[in-house]
């Protein structure tokens, strides 16, 4: 395809995705939106199955993602990092809710093996699809190979307008705390050591900023390398941004402001729908009983395990739940999610940090606690068991 008429489309969609997200306040999330019309458009054969990849955005995003996380990192203060050990704790609940719930229905799978696949999808993305497609393949399975696949494809469909309904619950009781004086309003950074990086001026601007973030990734590469993927890149990223912010080298924020910033951002959102174009009619006519079952059951394992541990650290239900629902997508799902829910409801700009203060860092954390690590973990153990 064309690479500047498949750039166009997608700004596209992208473009009438925002504007129904904007006419909805925040009931429907563009994410939502601009899956359902990308669904649509591969499965009727509108859309050519190389228009991502020839937008070149996939590209751009895989070099880019990198540099987003180490900026989210450098959003949340050390102490605000240090206050998210309750987020990590009730996503790995969520986790483990949604392997309980699929073990304890298994009989309405094809067998066990389906059950282990929808376990390794639902509460990771693509490291854990891998390790059960391996794990399949070698045993011959390979419908359940697939299964993941469309799993991890549909799953944002499900994911998506769950979490913005319930962010926007959260974010309207978070309003009504700001304006009873129970949340303390977001101080804009002024001054200070944090607000004075150390680094040299030449390296304050747009392609200085990028090659300092770009020295931070490098080093989380280097440690993901040599650690053999124990500590994954994406996690060292999100870890040295806040201890960089801390130490004074990165101002809070590094990348705001800076020119590039909101293609980076929107490369890294397509990211999200390319799998779907994969998804074949034929597959999910194949596989529609084992999907529905595996979303149902699925759902109601991160609201159990979620809401009940979130409950017992303080966290409302909906925004526990949210917590356990990072499995579905992860970042930059995350991201934009918690800044269409604060921009939704609060009314001004300081009701609008205020609450993106309180959502944002659990959303990030929650993510990567649930995505990036515990499901690696679980679906690794679990995969041993197809094909027995």
């Amino acid at each position: 395809m064309n690479p500047v008429l498949a750039f166009t489309v997608v700004m596209g969609i992208w473009t009438v995705s925002d504007f129904l997200s904007s006419k909805s306040q925040g009931y429907i999330s563009s994410l939502f939106v601009a899956s359902i019309i990308f669904v649509v458009g591969f499965l009727t054969g509108i859309f050519p199955s190389d228009l991502l990849a020839s937008s070149s955005l996939l590209a751009l995003a895989g070099v880019v993602v990198g540099f987003v996380i180490v900026h989210l990192g450098t959003v949340i203060s050390v102490d605000d990092f240090k206050e998210q050990w309750r987020t990590v704790v009730v996503g790995i609940s969520a986790v483990f809710g949604v392997a309980a719930a699929l073990f304890g229905i298994g009989s309405l799978f094809k067998g066990m093996d389906y059950v282990i696949a929808a376990i390794g999808a639902l509460t990771g993305r693509t490291v854990s699809v891998v390790i059960i497609q391996e794990a399949a393949l070698a045993a011959g399975l390979v419908t359940v190979a697939a299964f993941p696949v469309l799993i991890a494809a549909l799953e944002g469909l499900v994911g998506f307008p769950l979490t913005s309904i319930l962010l926007r619950k959260e974010a309207l009781r978070l309003r009504a705390d700001y304006r009873a004086g129970k949340l303390e309003p977001v101080k804009e950074e002024a001054a200070g050591s944090e607000s004075s990086p150390k680094l040299p001026a030449a390296l304050h601007g747009t392609v200085g900023t990028l090659f300092a973030v770009g020295i931070a990734v490098l080093v989380a590469q280097f440690v993901n390398d040599l650690t053999d993927g124990a500590l994954n890149t994406f996690v060292v990223c999100l870890i040295l941004g806040v201890l960089l912010r801390w130490a004074g080298i990165f101002k809070p924020s590094v990348l705001g402001g800076i020119d590039a910033y909101g293609l980076m951002i929107t490369a890294i959102l397509i990211m999200i729908f390319g799998p779907l174009a994969s998804v074949t009619i034929a597959d999910l006519q194949a596989l529609a009983a084992p999907l529905a079952v595996a979303f149902a059951v699925g759902v109601a394992g991160i609201v159990a395990g979620s809401a009940l541990v979130g409950k017992l650290f303080g966290f409302s239900v909906p925004m526990s739940i949210c917590i356990g629902l990072t499995a579905h997508y992860g970042f930059p799902g995350t991201l934009i999610l918690s800044q269409e829910a604060a921009k939704a409801v609060g009314e001004s700009e300081d009701e609008v940090r205020a609450i993106e203060a309180e959502i944002l860092p659990r959303m990030i954390v929650a993510g990567f606690s649930t995505v990036t690590i515990t499901s690696v973990v679980v679906t690794g153990i679990f995969a041993g068991g197809i094909g027995r």
